[in-house]
């Protein structure tokens, strides 16, 4: 969709032809199968039970070339992330489309490819890339879970690393200390984009808005209306990029902003991840 400026139905047909999309293409589009792995990996990560059903998802199919474009001349490029990080008031578990700095590596995983980031506490920050998609690396990471069955199988049980490497014991206090976030409660950083009315007074009612929620804004631009609709045009663009807010404030701020008689149609709202 970015380097060729393709509808998203076109560019869906074609990874399906190469067999990078399944039939039904539900769970792909749409985060689950992102969500999947992120609620395993949060498991393995941070010693709590598989709870899917708390996870937030959220897919690629509402994206727009629109946003796409903006997005590049702002600095960023668009991913479908699943992202799981333990805070201390919880974990947060979530997929969903985010502007990556483009100088991000994980910014420029292309094509059929995939890319993990884990960021530890001693280690720091590694990355872990290759093929997510395709017949043959599907049936070498299937071949490669059969045999782990095998030789778990045929260890002494007292000496077999626990499910999810954790012990059972384990479980019962992280159940407790560590829940799974409600996404009106996680903190990052936006991309809004509002269709306007083209007159004076309009920014400042905008700005103002989310101002007196206390969200920063990180950067602005307003579009030229005949670049946006043409020559006459008598509506814009205005895009903000906000510094890190509560998802709940965010909510709050978009629903009062939608109101205006002004914003014309639905507001874009994309998370962005600085990934520092």
């Amino acid at each position: 969709m970015r380097d060729k400026g393709l509808d998203f139905d076109v560019v869906l047909k074609e990874a399906q032809r190469l067999g990078y999309a399944e039939a039904d293409p539900t769970f792909d589009i749409e985060g689950v199968d992102a969500a999947h792995k992120a609620t395993i990996m949060s498991a393995i990560a941070f010693g709590i039970p598989v709870q899917f059903d708390k996870a937030y998802v959220e897919g690629i199919t509402k994206l727009s070339a629109t946003d796409i474009r903006y997005a590049e001349q702002l600095g960023y490029r668009i991913k479908l992330l699943g992202i799981t990080k333990r805070t201390p008031s919880g974990v947060e578990l979530r997929v969903h489309p985010s502007l990556v700095p483009s100088k991000r590596l994980i910014a420029n995983v292309e094509g059929a490819m995939n890319a993990v980031v884990v960021q530890g506490d001693a280690v720091g920050t590694t990355l872990y890339y290759g093929k997510g998609a395709g017949s043959e690396p599907t049936a070498s990471a299937v071949i490669a879970d059969l045999v782990d069955i095998t030789r778990l199988h045929t260890v002494d049980p007292l000496n077999r690393v626990p499910h999810l490497a954790f012990q059972p014991h384990t479980l019962d206090q992280a159940m407790t200390d560590l829940p799974v976030l409600p996404m009106s409660e996680v903190v990052t950083s936006y991309y809004l984009r509002l269709r306007v009315a083209d007159e004076a007074g309009v920014l400042a009612k905008v700005t103002g808005i989310v101002a007196n929620a206390g969200i920063s804004i990180d950067a602005l631009l307003q579009r030229e209306a005949d670049e946006v609709g043409g020559e006459g045009a008598t509506s814009t663009d205005l895009i903000i990029l906000t510094h890190d807010t509560r998802e709940g404030t965010m909510d709050a701020v978009l629903a009062e902003l939608q109101a205006l008689p002004t914003v014309l149609t639905p507001i874009v709202r994309i998370r962005k991840e600085e990934l520092n």
